[in-house]
């Protein structure tokens, strides 16, 4: 078990919360390493794997000119995919993830991700992440390993739900 997933676990202990995922460049990671461990696989709610522009408004409700933005790769669609999963879910907590992964194409910024961690009834918690170019399965996972990081933020919040500001880079 890696360190982040054993972290979310022990943050977890005692709690019955539970996740929701909204997922695109990771393609279900998140969903999948939270289903593979017997101790958070009961807190995963839903997962959302939404890699296109379209999919991104058809199934979470993300606006069509944010989406546009810079491929949908902004802070505001990290956001709305959590805000959307967690309307079309009974979690408690949702997660939004959206970046380049590589290889580069015209102008995006290959290991840039953004990240929005959305507690039902709670205040956002943003992050923009600069990876870097330093290959397409290592941004993936980096990209996992901060979702997590802000799951744990998450669960260790008092009830108010708020978090601390995140940032990478």
């Amino acid at each position: 078990m890696s360190q982040p997933t054993a972290r979310l676990v022990a943050a977890l202990k005692g709690k019955t919360l539970s996740f929701v995922t909204a997922e695109s460049c990771t393609g279900g990671q998140l969903a999948a390493l939270l289903a593979a461990d017997v101790r958070l696989g009961p807190h995963l709610e839903r997962g959302f794997v939404v890699y296109s522009t379209e999919a991104k408004h058809e199934v979470l409700g993300v606006d069509p000119a944010d989406a546009e933005r810079r491929n949908a790769v902004n802070s505001e669609v990290a956001e709305a995919m959590a805000v959307g999963a967690l309307a079309k879910s009974r979690a408690d907590i949702a997660i939004g993830i959206t970046g380049f992964c590589g290889p580069r194409e015209a102008d995006e910024e290959v290991g840039l991700v953004h990240l929005a961690c959305v507690p039902r009834g709670g205040t956002p918690v943003l992050q923009e992440c600069h990876f870097g170019d330093i290959g397409r399965q290592r941004v993936l996972d980096h990209a996992v390993a901060g979702a997590l990081t802000l799951l744990i933020h998450a669960v260790s919040a008092p009830a108010s739900h708020s978090m601390p500001d995140a940032t990478v880079g």
